[in-house]
């Protein structure tokens, strides 16, 4: 049966009567708006709202929607070169890959080109099997890696319920929340260091002697940003080290200048075996990487390392990946997630002063977490606190995302494009200020 022409644009509600009869729902329920464009940091809707999106999409503007530079490098590239046979190599491939290793430390030098974070860390984890010749990995009892085989079975926060048997091997470990410290010190802070010799102590019990790496995202985005202490990745690296285990640092939201520095793992002084990139890295378009040493890469050539798909090596979201490296460093946003990241940190300070509600802020640089509590002395959480300043805040035009987990639906993740304004950020700290004061006043 021949498809139909797309429909005319139709009343809102025929919209979501459509939208209920044809789509598969994936996750948390749509967002009851009609999105028609997005500029910036600001989204559009049919009936004529501006919204603030401090997500930045799926967390992946970095640069905000529809820059005009990514514009221009699509429409130029996509009537060039689009798509090619994936043995097959153009410019913008090798260009990006060279361009990204200049923006590490030795020895990451190699990379893979992909599509998305998910597929990122399956090629990655492949990779550590391969050579590694194990097949044990370790992460996060909050982590969030991606919804393929590999990838999910490495997440704990969320999806794993329902779908059968994980991958055999996989083991959590403590996160080390300090705001929610479960193993202290004589002073009611957290121990990290005895938090991770007792978790290694387990995994050391449970391992059938074949640990093959760790993956980790170096601040836990979906698990409430959670920053781990100063120290901690590199007494993790050592742990893997001890072992024989590759470290793969997860970079999806936190790479490419988001925290005011290029890469996150730079304040840890740690350079893992294998990194993973993907939503900042194009922006909004479908571009992820895997990046480690010459060494690893061809010990896993050797061993016949497989992972021949569609759309690896494309060259149109290749040249975007180019673009987004022109515009992070002619514009140093690095620099202006620095700056901007301390006038948020600020502001939300001057929110927590003038609210109860708000327990803990966190983050680094343009990610931001603010988790929010009935008491501060129990740190009592309330998912349906969080869920109603969050449903309030898009009502007065800001959209912020919260985390979808049970016990952890008070945290608000803010994570504005790079390329914001400090009246944007001003707007949205008014707006948040007035759900904040609204809501106070129903507990």
């Amino acid at each position: 049966m021949a498809a139909t022409t797309p429909a005319a644009p139709s009343a809102p509600a025929a919209f979501w009567d459509r939208a209920q009869a044809h789509l598969v729902r994936y996750g948390a329920e749509f967002t009851h708006e009609i999105i028609e464009r997005a500029a910036g940091s600001q989204v559009f809707t049919a009936d004529g709202r501006t919204i603030l999106d401090f997500t930045s999409g799926q967390m992946s503007a970095v640069l905000g929607h529809c820059h005009p530079r990514i514009v221009a490098t699509v429409q130029q590239q996509v009537a060039r070169l689009d798509h090619l046979y994936s043995g097959m190599l153009s410019r913008p491939v090798v260009d990006l890959a060279e361009r990204l290793a200049g923006t590490l430390p030795a020895p990451l030098a190699k990379t893979l080109l992909l599509t998305t974070g998910a597929e990122s860390n399956e090629a990655a984890l492949r990779m550590a099997r391969l050579v590694t010749g194990r097949h044990e990995v370790v992460s996060f009892a909050r982590s969030w890696h991606g919804m393929t085989q590999a990838a999910a079975s490495a997440t704990y926060s969320a999806g794993r319920k329902g779908y059968g048997p994980a991958a055999p091997g996989n083991f959590a470990i403590p996160v080390p929340n300090s705001y929610r410290p479960d193993i202290t010190t004589a002073d009611g802070t957290l121990d990290w260091r005895r938090q991770l010799d007792l978790a290694f102590d387990l995994i050391d019990a449970q391992s059938t002697g074949s640990l093959a790496a760790c993956l980790i995202e170096p601040i836990l985005s979906s698990g409430g940003i959670i920053e781990p202490p100063p120290g901690y990745v590199a007494a993790l690296h050592a742990k893997c080290r001890e072992r024989g285990m590759l470290l793969i640092l997860d970079e999806a939201q936190t790479g490419l200048c988001r925290t005011g520095t290029w890469y996150a793992f730079e304040r840890d002084g740690v350079v893992p075996d294998i990194l993973t990139l993907s939503k900042t890295l194009g922006a909004g378009l479908p571009l992820a990487a895997v990046v480690t040493s010459a060494e690893i890469e061809q010990e896993a050539y050797e061993r016949g390392f497989l992972f021949f798909t569609t759309h690896v090596a494309d060259p149109l979201v290749a040249a975007v990946g180019n673009t987004v490296l022109d515009v992070l460093t002619e514009d140093r946003l690095d620099e202006r997630a620095r700056e901007l990241g301390r006038f948020l940190r600020e502001g939300l300070a001057g929110l927590a002063a003038r609210h109860h509600v708000v327990g803990d802020i966190r983050g680094r640089g343009l990610l931001a977490g603010l988790e929010l509590v009935l008491d501060r002395g129990t740190k009592q959480t309330s998912d349906a606190l969080g869920a109603q300043v969050t449903r309030r805040c898009l009502e007065l035009g800001l959209h912020m995302n919260i985390v979808q987990l049970p016990g952890m639906g008070g945290v608000l993740r803010i994570a504005p494009p790079l390329t914001t304004t400090h009246d944007e950020l001003t707007r949205a700290l008014t707006i948040l200020d007035q759900t904040l004061t609204e809501t106070c006043a129903t507990l």
